[in-house]
């Protein structure tokens, strides 16, 4: 049996991250904590799309994939 490693393209990558890891990514983005709550969670301002989003107050958890994404794509990583 012969195994082939082959790389996939970066946009197949499925990227994982904790809570406090991608808070300190989106801080050093220029996202700021607004002070407001929506059903708990508090609401983030991202200056460069101009858009409010939620984040999570889950620390060391892991963010669900499509969460993940949907943060970044808000905060203007993505």
């Amino acid at each position: 049996m012969i195994l082939e490693f082959v790389s996939l393209p970066q946009f197949l990558i499925i990227q994982q991250m904790k809570y406090n890891e991608l808070e300190k990514k989106i801080k050093k983005a220029g996202c700021f904590d607004t002070g407001k709550q929506m059903a708990g969670h508090p609401i983030w301002h991202s200056p460069k799309t101009g858009k409010d989003f939620k984040m999570s107050n889950h620390g060391s958890e892991e963010v669900a994939t499509g969460t993940l994404n949907a943060i970044l794509k808000a905060a203007g990583l993505k």
